[in-house]
């Protein structure tokens, strides 16, 4: 059986963390951030590594997602003796 995928995001999502699905030249990579730009051809996405941008033609399916948890400090190397 066939995946399905769909796209619930449109433009009126700016600023709201999502994640797209697109087409790779060697498979589907997912792209996760916040949406920072939409237009007619692409949408701009702020990623933890910087902004990315999605050709709106690859997009196989798009989402909301929840908020990024906040990410843990590293714990100091102190060590207690």
């Amino acid at each position: 059986m066939p995946t399905i995928y769909s796209v619930t995001i449109s433009a009126s999502d700016l600023g709201s963390r999502i994640m797209v699905r697109r087409i790779l030249p060697d498979g589907l990579g997912d792209v996760i951030g916040d949406l920072l730009a939409w237009t007619d051809e692409a949408v701009t996405i702020a990623t933890r590594t910087g902004p990315v941008t999605v050709a709106l033609e690859t997009i196989v399916a798009g989402k909301l997602v929840p908020p990024a948890r906040p990410r843990r400090r590293p714990r100091s190397g102190g060590g207690g003796d």
